[in-house]
């Protein structure tokens, strides 16, 4: 896939999206020392080159609900593409799975499962199974504490340290 060429100041509105969501313009110019109007221009193209998915709050689920996260890695019996596709296509559609990774080595996918307790999340994986999506084995992984969890720091990834 294409890469998009940004710059440092591109970096710093994206950074300041990750940090802080929907800003208004001011704000936003503001953030990343830049004047409202090239600042917006910016922020647009970045927007229409599709850098922006959407804007999303860190809600703490644990203030409002029980929540139980389970980690859990899925190896499939087929290796075919339409095997990954029909897996995948379930995947999207069960809402208590809310981050599914494909990796390579020993396992075909990472899933992270937030159900409201160990029942719930036996449920899921019960119609997982009932599904037959030809999973041939999958592990689980019950979270105890979170310990991290946020955004990707951009001028990390772009700026490389063995260049």
């Amino acid at each position: 896939m294409r890469k998009i060429a940004i710059d440092a100041a591109d970096i710093r509105i994206l950074r300041a999206l990750q940090q802080h969501g929907q800003l208004s313009k001011t704000k936003l110019s503001e953030l990343v020392n830049l004047s409202p109007t090239p600042c917006w221009i910016r922020f647009t193209r970045l927007k229409e080159a599709g850098l922006i998915r959407g804007y999303h709050a860190d809600i703490a689920l644990d203030k409002i609900a029980n929540a139980t996260t389970v980690v859990v890695t899925v190896s499939l019996e087929g290796h075919r593409k339409a095997n990954f596709e029909r897996f995948e296509e379930y995947i999207g559609r069960v809402d208590e799975i809310v981050e599914c990774l494909t990796t390579g080595g020993g396992m075909d996918y990472v899933l992270k499962v937030v159900t409201p307790s160990l029942s719930a999340f036996q449920r899921v994986m019960d119609r997982l199974l009932s599904a037959e999506l030809g999973i041939e084995r999958y592990m689980t992984y019950i979270a105890t504490r979170e310990i991290k969890s946020t955004q990707v720091n951009l001028a990390n990834l772009i700026t490389d340290p063995d260049d």
